[in-house]
């Protein structure tokens, strides 16, 4: 095992400064060499905040809605132009197949673009406008007009280690949009795509001084520099989620937060679905789920839902699916599914598995097939493992603990009110999916689940060539979720806007309103 590995610079106060540190080693997950290190020591974190704040978000501040996308179709230009590099990261980094490096890479250049486009159509404005004035009284002379300005803080995103492209783009994109400077620290383990996108970027010399900065290492000290204006978003663990909310930064000085955590994400097949085609599509999207990023996504199926009647046959069909699926080293061809993306995290996985163990039989073990091109004593791969728990009303854990690997449960339901229960014991979460062919049966469901998840995805044989995928997040649709999920909201369009932005009441004359508060701005 290597120790000369590269120390990866950070970028902060607009320069690049590597940490005063020896560093943090990061390990390509099959080889169990070591890649890169990141350390953040001895950085002047005030100062860095301080640039951002006021140097790079008076510069966006300056640019209208439709400059900042230029910006932005400039950035997705760049990102594609290095998407082979990016590729080469992920495979070693996080261990991913090429179909999983494209969720995350692609997924995050496409949702750049999709922002781009968006904010073109917002115009060359400076602020958006929330609906139309109102009159404060009988005389229609003194009305009230809501407006949103973007914030003038800085925008600070804690990242999980699952998406080091995406989780970087789908907060950056309508950040940067919004006219809000950027300060990155993604997840030790995976932070070599996201330092290096952001070298990219920034190589290219496409945005204003300080409106995009990464800090690699420990996150020791980020939350005491946040004041007032500024905002904070985090993917992660409800227990560090727990921290952050606690911080005197949230506490104290009102600091707007973000957070999206754990989610046990559910499967459901309507009742009365006795439709072979039905249950098919439930089978394919959830062996897809469960072995898609070695089921490291947020919105992975952790739990399924049949009626009782077609326990064993569902159980049989997910059992083949997975029974073909391939693991082991990503670079060869013949893999499916590689490794989760650390020794730390197969270690979680098996500690989780276990609990549930505890409470499930198993329905099919691929931890019993061999790897392919991958020493399993070396490589940090799991097998994709289905459990089931055939009485789930009495086994609260298979609810409650969430495996972030391929690991899912299945479970019988007795009508529809008993699965709708079932499925709110996840006490919220980030998306459900529900599978059946009646589409008043669907609609009625869809709409039942809509108080627990921040998304519900519906698939029935007619858009089972057309739909994106229960757990593909996409721009245009809201991400995140109520309860336990962290009761965070994210994308949705121009929805995303929304956090980094300041709404207020405008109250004055119709003349005032009509001099430029109102007219030729855009809708919020």
């Amino acid at each position: 095992m290597t120790t000369s590995s590269p120390l990866l610079p950070n970028f902060v106060g607009g320069q690049w400064i590597h940490g005063t540190g020896a560093g943090t080693p990061l390990f390509d997950p099959i080889l169990g060499t070591e890649l890169a290190r990141v350390d953040a020591t001895g950085l002047d974190l005030p100062e860095a905040f301080r640039f951002a704040r006021e140097v790079g978000g008076q510069a966006l501040r300056a640019l209208t809605y439709r400059q900042r996308a230029a910006l932005l179709a400039q950035v997705a230009q760049v990102l594609q132009a290095n998407r082979a590099d990016y590729e080469a990261i992920s495979v070693a980094n996080s261990g991913t197949v090429k179909a999983d490096t494209a969720v995350d890479v692609d997924g995050g250049i496409y949702t750049v673009g999709v922002y781009a486009k968006l904010g073109d159509g917002l115009g060359d404005v400076f602020h958006l406008t929330e609906g139309d004035a109102a009159r404060l009284g009988k005389d229609p002379l003194f009305q009230s007009q809501h407006v949103a300005v973007p914030t003038r803080g800085v925008a600070l995103f804690i990242n999980a280690f699952n998406f080091p492209s995406w989780g970087l783009w789908e907060k950056a994109a309508p950040a940067l949009l919004s006219g809000a400077p950027v300060i990155v620290k993604p997840a030790t383990a995976t932070a070599w795509l996201t330092q290096r996108m952001v070298q990219d970027v920034v190589n290219a010399g496409i945005l204003p001084a300080g409106a995009l900065s990464v800090i690699c290492g420990s996150a020791s000290g980020l939350m005491d520099q946040l004041q007032a204006f500024d905002v904070v978003s985090f993917t992660g663990s409800a227990d560090t989620a727990a921290v952050i909310r606690s911080h005197p930064a949230v506490v104290q000085r009102s600091v707007r937060v973000n957070i999206e955590a754990d989610s046990v994400n559910s499967a459901l097949l309507a009742p009365g679905e006795a439709n072979a085609e039905a249950l098919d599509l439930l089978v394919k999207e959830v062996v897809r789920e469960m072995t898609v990023k070695s089921g490291q996504k947020c919105t992975a199926i952790r739990r399924i839902f049949v009626p009782e009647a077609l326990f064993d046959s569902a159980a049989s069909a997910i059992a083949a699916r997975l029974a073909s699926t391939t693991v082991g080293n990503p670079r060869n061809e013949a893999v499916r599914m590689g490794a989760v993306v650390s020794r730390a995290q197969f270690n979680a996985v098996q500690e989780g598995l276990q609990a549930l163990k505890a409470h499930t039989e198993v329905l099919f073990d691929g931890n019993t097939l061999p790897l392919v091109d991958a020493d399993p004593a070396q490589a940090c791969c799991v097998g994709p493992t289905l459990l089931g728990a055939r009485n789930p009303d009495n086994h609260p854990v298979v609810h409650d603990v969430e495996v972030f690997g391929p690991v899912a449960t299945l479970m019988p339901y007795r009508d529809e009110a008993h699965a709708l229960a079932l499925v709110r014991r996840g006490q919220g979460s980030l998306v459900a999916s529900v599978y059946g062919t009646q589409a008043d049966d669907l609609a009625r469901i869809a709409l039942a689940l809509a108080d627990s998840h921040g998304r519900v995805h519906v698939i029935s044989p007619d858009v089972k060539a057309a739909h994106t995928g229960h757990g593909n997040v996409m721009p245009q649709s809201q991400h995140g979720g109520p309860g336990r999920a962290g009761g965070g909201e994210e994308l949705g369009g121009l929805r995303a806007l929304r956090f980094y932005h300041q709404r207020s009441a405008i109250q004055a004359s119709t003349a005032v309103l009509g001099a430029g508060v109102a007219p030729a701005t855009a809708k919020a």
